[in-house]
């Protein structure tokens, strides 16, 4: 699908990996809707790309319905769908204190799977009545889910179980979307460079950047928005997950 001319919409926009996404595909002529909770970030952002911005909580139906209809309205109908937005914590099952509070399991899962899946349905349903491209496509839509996924860490149960469902919900949202020619594709980042990992000390950054086989350094936000782009330029790729992890597997601890 050609990026230059398309409606996009990027949730987590305002910051990390979807701020680098969205400021890609606008670089490449796409229309881009920044789909945040962060107001402040968010709309100072969209006008640095000259994108659309649309507060939204990922979670709730009616924002996305309301910011859908917002990105609708200033681009017209989106063909591109990017999911970046999502939140992690850090707890063990059994902690010193007792068991893991379950609001604190469940809120993860409620934005990173939940939140994912209910900007998917919303956007695919409207994607499925658009007029197909000249290679039968009618939307593209990429999930990001996380190499802990795969390798979850100790004290990352939460994290690591919303973004395997997120790895799980690809492939029988590809077969199922086929009929209506939107292919699905998740990406599967490791150790970046967001604002997260900034506030870590420079000591700390660079044990982590020295764990990657190679590139032996984090990777940076622009180099997953390039994956994106490649992805919703190759018509053929669907139903995938891809690791960009410079080969990382992470150890338990």
């Amino acid at each position: 699908m050609q990026i230059r001319g398309s409606a996009a919409l990027v949730t987590g926009a305002a910051s990390g990996l979807g701020a680098a996404t969205a400021r890609w595909l606008a670089h490449e002529g796409a229309e881009v809707a920044i789909l945040d909770r962060n107001a402040a970030a968010g709309e100072s952002f969209a006008a640095d790309i000259g994108g659309v911005f649309c507060q939204c909580d990922v979670t709730e139906p009616a924002d996305v319905e309301a910011a859908l209809a917002k990105a609708a309205s200033a681009h017209g109908p989106a063909r591109i769908l990017v999911g970046c937005a999502g939140i992690g914590t850090a707890a063990r099952i059994v902690g010193r204190n007792g068991p893991m509070a379950l609001d604190a399991f469940a809120r993860v899962v409620g934005v990173n799977l939940i939140g994912t899946f209910n900007v998917m349905r919303l956007a695919a349903a409207a994607m499925s009545t658009l007029p197909a491209t000249e290679t039968g496509e009618r939307g593209v839509i990429i999930s990001a889910a996380s190499v802990a996924a795969y390798d979850g860490q100790i004290g990352q149960a939460a994290y690591a179980a919303s973004k395997g469902g997120i790895v799980s919900l690809t492939l029988p949202a590809a077969r199922e979307f086929a009929r209506f020619g939107i292919r699905v594709l998740t990406i599967a980042p490791g150790l970046f460079r967001t604002p997260l990992l900034d506030e870590l000390p420079q000591e700390t950054q660079a044990a982590l950047g020295a764990s990657i086989p190679f590139p032996n350094r984090l990777g940076e936000p622009n180099e997953f928005a390039s994956l994106v782009a490649a992805m919703i330029a190759n018509p053929y790729l669907n139903g995938e997950v891809v690791r960009l992890d410079g080969a990382l597997r992470m150890p338990p601890n």
